[in-house]
């Protein structure tokens, strides 16, 4: 199952595949994240409830976004050669992540994790929308590689969990396995996806605590929403306790989000940052191997960017 682009983080105790994707150009000081309103978010930008706005951009940098600039200053020069002024290149990514020497605590603030829109998220996702998040040249490069590193459609006891689902995953087409289970926000959404064998409702930034036994999946899933994630190191502990011993965690993102409702170290970064932040929230939770980072842009400069 093991592939030569695969991030892999393996669970330590016993080993686990991972996979932490991300790069392209670091900005310490200008988002690099695109706005990305799905059908009527205007309209609850509009409401006035929980403190919407329209999109003021919101600064807030604890003193663990201080740090990172300094550490990802440091940690873009390898061999003299700043990897941060190619990120650009293709294969610049698998730099990001290779040979961290990683600070012995945390480095992020609670201030790091503080959102512009603080309302409650199952408002903003309580009207289900059937849009896409990331352009389709974006989506064919996530999906060939879910079909290089996926277990074959059909094994018999495989099951994947595929966390802040909606109504597509992106799986390879006719993927099926036995169990297919959906985390997510939104059940309209979640019922109209045709992988999913399963779906729980549950918001993970008010319970992060997974609703499974532990060794319950083989393969966990999260495209373009771990920059939402509030407790993210909590989130990710989870993940490792209920992964499979061999078990492989996929974690793509790309520039485009919610920008109100991604967490402040994510929108005030670029996407080099990105890599190491989720590299840094695979590192941190234990219980995996050091993480990779992949670059499968489709097209460079030309489509959204797509990570690993």
């Amino acid at each position: 199952m093991a592939h030569p682009l695969t991030n892999t983080l393996h669970h330590r105790l016993p080993i686990l595949t991972s996979v932490n994707l991300s790069f392209s150009s670091i900005s310490s000081v200008t988002s690099s994240c695109a706005f990305n309103y799905g059908p009527k978010y205007t309209e609850i930008l509009n409401r006035g409830t929980g403190g919407y706005r329209t999109a003021t951009r919101r600064l807030v940098i604890g003193f663990g976004a201080s740090f990172w600039a300094q550490f990802m200053s440091m940690a873009g020069n390898v061999g003299g050669k700043s990897f941060i002024a190619s990120a650009r290149q293709k294969g610049a990514i698998e730099q990001v992540l290779k040979n961290v020497e990683w600070p012995e605590q945390f480095p992020f603030k609670d201030e790091d994790f503080q959102r512009f829109d603080e309302s409650p998220d199952t408002l903003f996702y309580e009207a289900p929308r059937f849009v896409t998040h990331i352009d389709d040249p974006a989506i064919a490069a996530l999906t060939r590689y879910y079909s290089e590193v996926f277990p074959p459609s059909n094994t018999p006891g495989v099951a994947l969990l595929d966390m802040c689902s909606s109504w597509v995953s992106h799986f390879p087409a006719g993927y099926k396995q036995e169990r297919v289970v959906g985390m997510g926000l939104n059940k309209e959404e979640l019922e109209r996806n045709p992988v999913l064998t399963e779906y729980i409702v549950q918001d993970l930034n008010v319970n992060p605590k997974l609703p499974f036994e532990d060794n319950s999946f083989d393969v966990i899933t999260n495209v373009v929403s771990v920059d939402y994630l509030t407790k993210p190191i909590d989130v990710f502990k989870e993940m490792s306790r209920v992964l499979r011993p061999g078990g492989l965690a996929v974690i793509s993102f790309s520039n485009r989000c919610f920008f109100t409702k991604a967490i402040s170290i994510w929108t005030s970064t670029g996407d080099a940052d990105h890599a190491m932040i989720v590299g840094a929230y695979f590192h941190y939770s234990g219980g995996f191997e050091p993480p990779q980072a992949v670059d499968i842009s489709p097209n460079p400069g030309r489509s959204d960017p797509m990570y690993i």
